[in-house]
């Protein structure tokens, strides 16, 4: 009788993923930061040009990248409390998030090729220079994400089981993890946030 042994309890104090990761997440939310306090100091400074170019995006395609990024998290989170115990499958559900997240970018390019094709461009106005601005570099955090998630399939066995650090496979859930809180914090400031409460 094989015995799998089940890796569910973490030690208490335990970080996940290597320190070093942890510098280039704090570093990368500290630019973030600077970013979104920009955008929303503009907004206050110049609302109702803000807002007329704002009201062009479809909060349906965002709302739609939204659900595709959480989704595509819980399926790593799944992958990695899966890998614990030694179970089979991590590799079908570490390709489950890989699909999500590439959906996201087929979503991306819809919706900006819709923007460019009717006028919208990065110089178009100033929403849309932080627009393009933000997205693009989110949806290069998104590429790099995907080129490490499937990296990252590839330390499974035949039957899916994960083979491979469990330091490396929970760094790379954090970063995953990471491009999804800037993704909903990108939603909630590009797509919904409105100058004096503004539906």
């Amino acid at each position: 009788m094989i015995e799998t042994h089940d890796r569910t309890e973490t030690p208490r104090g335990h970080i996940p993923g290597e320190p070093g990761l942890w510098v280039l997440i704090f570093g990368d939310l500290l630019v973030f930061g600077v970013l979104f306090v920009t955008y929303a100091v503009s907004l206050v400074n110049d609302a109702d040009a803000m807002r007329l170019s704002q009201e062009k995006l479809g909060r349906g395609l965002g709302l739609a990248n939204t659900i595709l990024l959480l989704t595509s998290s819980w399926f790593i989170a799944h992958a990695v409390i899966a890998a614990r115990r030694g179970a089979p499958g991590v590799r079908r559900l570490i390709f489950a998030a890989i699909a999500l997240g590439t959906a996201f970018v087929a979503v991306k390019i819809v919706e900006w090729g819709g923007h460019i094709g009717s006028g919208d461009t990065l110089n178009s106005s100033s929403f849309f220079t932080f627009y393009f601005m933000y997205t693009g570099i989110h949806l290069l955090h998104v590429l790099i994400g995907l080129g490490v998630l499937c990296w990252t399939a590839t330390q499974c066995d035949s039957r899916g089981a994960w083979t491979g650090s469990f330091a490396v496979l929970e760094g790379s859930a954090v970063f995953w993890h990471l491009v999804d809180l800037l993704w909903v914090m990108i939603f909630a400031l590009l797509y919904l946030l409105r100058h004096g409460g503004a539906a």
